[in-house]
């Protein structure tokens, strides 16, 4: 099996499709995955007693279906708070046994392949560009960067990347992180007892590679020292000529407060994106999604969802193992229309009644990197304007709330300043592909479409 990590890292990117953001980043991002054990209990460490009693009250169910999607079949999930989390290592020396076997394992996602990733108009370009780099690293495209909205398939690109390398260049010396990880292992060298070692401990992990990859490099902006260090292991793995693949959610120019120099650098390469994919494209990863799980759909199943879900491939396919689960739990071999009526049904039901006003302004603030009050209150900034624009837009689309009540919620404005606003993302979601994108993630975020 996998590394335990590389399968976590997995399901939360599927938790995050189906949690909101706020519930997301409070209870399921700090769980810790500890241990797969051999009666197929999947045990997992919350941060606290109440953080554990969180989880089993509200979310254990979307982790159990997100787990059966990833692994292929389904395990009990097993909560701990942090005592029992250190009871359990002592009683099964987890510790001893994952570091003993660090040297074998993968971590790239093995079904992450080239072989396995579908092409179509929206990806054709970057997967070619991949594909290139995988086959002559460091020779062509140094660096490259992917960028797109989130569940478009980057970090299969990635993956697939490190599964190409691991197979026909395995002398080769290739990391993959993100960008949290990135920051986390610098900022532990720097408050680390014995910081000179651990500060040249981390050069020696980050530089000494023959292949970077690095996810997620949005979150490096305002994080100054951060940057710098990276600027530093960036420039010494290019001008050795040793391979860098960045990924983002968006194209260097578009990341705020990130240094000139590493823009510069970014952009110094090949730069491409990933789009939604077409419906025939989405029809098409629905059946290798069957193929390879071993989902048995009926044809009008595949095309209700291929034509239902069009916001990210990582929704869809976990729209495809939903319908499909259910089949199963009814005692069926292949999935039919009756199970996706349901999915769909309870879908709606859940959104309508958990989408707040005060929710899509904390998503919105959070994409944005900024505050409620800030939002909501008199500041008119453009890094503050658009965000409440388009918190505005969302709010008077999915809730159909009136003008003066929205108005109440950012400080009182009146209901043609809020007209307008409505107005204005209106028709820049005609032609502008930024402000489509931002509407588009943002609505991944708050899981409607």
């Amino acid at each position: 099996m996998q590394d335990i990590n590389v399968i976590w890292q997995e399901i939360l990117e599927k938790l995050e499709l189906r949690i909101s953001s706020v519930s997301f980043m409070l209870w399921i991002k700090t769980i810790k995955p500890v241990d797969i054990d051999d009666k197929d209990n999947f045990i997992i460490a919350a941060q606290s007693v109440s953080a554990k009693n969180q989880i089993l009250r509200n979310f254990i169910d979307k982790i159990n279906d997100c787990c059966f999607e990833v692994i292929g079949r389904p395990l009990k999930i097993v909560v701990l708070d942090p005592n029992e989390e250190i009871e359990y290592l002592k009683d099964h020396r987890v510790e001893e046994k994952n570091s003993a076997s660090t040297e074998e394992k993968n971590p790239f996602v093995e079904k992450f392949t080239f072989d396995n990733f579908v092409v179509g108009k929206s990806n054709q370009f970057v997967y070619a560009a991949a594909r290139t780099v995988a086959e002559h690293p460091g020779k062509r495209y140094n660096p490259l960067f992917i960028y797109g909205a989130s569940g478009l398939g980057k970090t299969h690109l990635l993956h697939a990347i490190g599964n190409y390398i691991r197979e026909y260049q395995p002398e080769l010396k290739i990391k993959y992180v993100t960008c949290e990880q990135f920051t986390n292992d610098y900022i532990s060298s720097l408050y680390s007892p014995s910081k000179n070692k651990a500060i040249m401990d981390f050069r020696e992990k980050y530089r000494n590679l023959d292949v970077l990859m690095v996810d997620d490099i949005q979150f490096i902006s305002n994080k100054k020292e951060t940057q710098e260090e990276f600027f530093h292991t960036f420039n010494e793995m290019t001008l050795s000529n040793k391979q860098v693949i960045i990924c983002s959610d968006r194209p260097p120019k578009e990341i705020s407060t990130l240094e000139d120099r590493l823009r510069t650098r970014f952009s110094s390469g090949l730069i491409h994106d990933i789009q939604k994919p077409d419906i025939e494209t989405r029809i098409a990863i629905l059946h290798k999604k069957s193929q390879l799980e071993k989902y048995y759909a009926e044809d009008d199943v595949i095309n209700y969802i291929a034509e239902h879900v069009d916001t990210n491939i990582r929704e869809l396919e976990g729209k495809l193992s939903e319908v499909y689960f259910l089949a199963t739990l009814s005692g069926k071999k292949v999935a039919t229309m009756e199970e996706v009526k349901d999915i769909f049904s309870n879908q709606k039901e859940e959104l309508k009644n958990d989408l707040t006003p005060d929710k899509i302004i904390s998503v919105v603030c959070d994409y944005f990197n900024i505050s409620y009050q800030d939002i909501t209150g008199k500041k008119k900034s453009k890094e503050i304007v658009e965000p409440r624009m388009i918190a505005i837009y969302l709010i008077s689309e999915l809730l159909n709330l009136p003008l003066v009540n929205i108005g109440k919620l950012f400080g009182g404005r009146d209901h043609t300043t809020i007209m307008h606003s409505r107005d204005k993302i209106t028709q820049d979601l005609k032609n502008n592909k930024k402000t489509q994108a931002i509407v588009n993630d943002i609505k991944n975020s708050l899981s409607v479409d």
